[in-house]
């Protein structure tokens, strides 16, 4: 068997290449066995000696048996002939879709990449929100039950509060019906900073009215401490130094008093009713406070409203007080042209016929009161 030294250079390397692709299709196993028989001829023909190459022999040369140059070459040939009909155009293309198709993969890979990273930033964002979250919703539990220990215990001092003012206004009250305790209160020169605290007190009362109540609760301490305080007033402004002082240094009280009138419904607080209306007859006595009342051009038709009224206490103490202002001289100039409506005196006469003996009394004078005026505004106009 020939054997022929094969230069392994550049030229050869494309057709080494082709060979290698065509004896990986070949069994492993058949490839070992060929390669031992071929050891056991190169050692036979060579003595059972180790080939080596020549003192003058170049590196990148092997042995390759003839045949096999043959075959190769044959092979080659092949494939020389046959490369051009598999490498064609539409082969080309489809490599070249595939290299277009792996690089838009790569993007896409990228594009997911981002996106992956950005999903954790996200995610790492919403875990701080709602850690803060947490955090706040734990912070506002806490806030509301310190809110609800805060109010509990504001109503326990308000309680408390309304408690102590109930007992401190009812002694006041009891006090006050006595003229030289409210004399002692002038001289001491504390009236003043009692009736500043009344005004405050009956204010926030008037902000807390409910519609929904419909009578007084005669159990609660502020109704307590409110009717207390109007009684301690009423007393005061049945003395004469105690009205006096409250026609020039309490407006604000006054004011006060009317609003809360006005404020309350038909049919609620009728003790509260009559006490204020005491306190402003007492008050209307004195000539500069039936003046400042008279001013009022609300008053004239709450009177309207409050002779309409079912309890008849409150209709006895609206009548004097109505009797009263009728006494100031210039009447038509305070209270103006109403005072002389029918619809006022029909009212007033429906009273005449009470069954309540005070209240049918008082209504037969101030009727005779209106008659009189009438006739006086008659005489002017004639004149």
């Amino acid at each position: 068997m020939g054997v022929v030294v094969l230069e392994f250079n550049e030229e050869n390397r494309g057709a080494k290449h082709c060979k290698t692709l065509l004896q990986e299709k070949k069994s492993q196993q058949a490839k070992v066995e060929e390669d031992g028989k071929h050891r056991a001829k190169m050692s036979g023909l060579l003595g059972g000696k180790p080939f080596a190459l020549g003192p003058g022999a170049k590196e990148g040369f092997v042995i390759v048996r003839k045949n096999d140059v043959e075959k190769l070459t044959t092979e080659v040939m092949q494939l020389g002939e046959f490369l051009p009909r598999v490498l064609n155009r539409d082969l080309i293309e489809m490599l070249h879709k595939a290299q277009g198709a792996q690089i838009m993969k790569d993007q896409l890979a990228q594009e997911q990449e981002q996106l992956r990273q950005k999903c954790l930033h996200l995610q790492s964002r919403l875990n701080a929100v709602q850690t803060e979250c947490q955090k706040e919703r734990e912070e506002k539990l806490l806030l509301r039950e310190q809110l609800w220990k805060s109010r509990a215990e504001l109503q326990q001092q308000s309680d408390f509060c309304s408690g102590l003012g109930s007992a401190a206004c009812n002694l006041l009250w009891s006090c006050s019906a006595r003229e030289d305790t409210v004399t002692h209160w002038l001289a001491d020169g504390k009236l003043q900073s009692f009736l500043d605290v009344a005004a405050q007190t009956l204010d926030s009362f008037i902000s807390s009215l409910d519609e929904e109540v419909k009578t007084e609760d005669h159990n609660s301490q502020e109704w307590q401490f409110v009717l207390a305080l109007a009684g301690t007033i009423t007393n005061i402004a049945a003395v004469t130094c105690g009205r006096d002082f409250l026609s020039i240094s309490a407006h604000v009280l006054l004011n006060t008093l009317m609003k809360l009138l006005e404020l309350m419904k038909p049919g609620v607080f009728p003790k509260l009713k009559v006490l204020i209306l005491m306190a402003l007859y007492n008050v209307s006595i004195n000539v500069k406070g039936l003046r400042y009342i008279s001013e009022n051009q609300r008053l004239l038709p709450l009177i309207w409203t409050l002779l309409d009224c079912r309890d008849w206490e409150v209709c006895l103490h609206s009548l004097r007080l109505l009797q009263s202002m009728l006494l100031e001289e210039d009447v038509l100039l305070l209270l103006g042209s109403s005072v002389l409506d029918s619809e006022l005196e029909a009212l007033v006469s429906k009273l005449t016929s009470s069954v309540q003996p005070s209240l049918r009394l008082a209504a037969q004078q101030t009727l005779e009161d209106l008659q009189a005026l009438q006739q006086r505004s008659v005489h002017v106009v004639t004149g």
